[in-house]
């Protein structure tokens, strides 16, 4: 017997992941999707970014597509978060908006 009685995994139910069907996506209104400045990283450009969207990887790609042509400005989309090259707050803040969601300014 380990000393303290403490067991890793006490019985093969608990290494079973939860057979739940997943949640449903919050809608657009309710997310808090956030825009900042920042200039972290990037050599001293400002670069534009927007978290807090719930979307799967190709729900990102479409509406970066879309925040890019209506912006004119370069962009990706990596770990959940869209970056936009230079300071776009203001127009990003207005597209989304737009696009139904209710988008915040975070930071400078």
């Amino acid at each position: 017997m380990p000393k303290g009685g403490w067991q890793e995994f006490s019985s093969a139910d608990s290494l079973q992941r939860p057979s739940e069907p997943a949640a449903e996506p919050t809608p657009k209104a309710q997310q808090m999707v956030r825009v900042q400045p920042t200039r972290g990283g990037k050599g001293g450009k400002t670069v534009t970014v927007i978290r807090g969207l719930e979307l799967d990887a190709a729900g990102l790609k479409v509406l970066l597509k879309k925040l890019k042509t209506r912006i004119g400005s370069g962009g990706t989309a990596k770990d959940g978060l869209i970056e936009l090259q230079g300071d776009q707050v203001d127009l990003a803040l207005e597209l989304l908006a737009k696009e139904g969601y209710r988008p915040r300014r975070a930071g400078g």
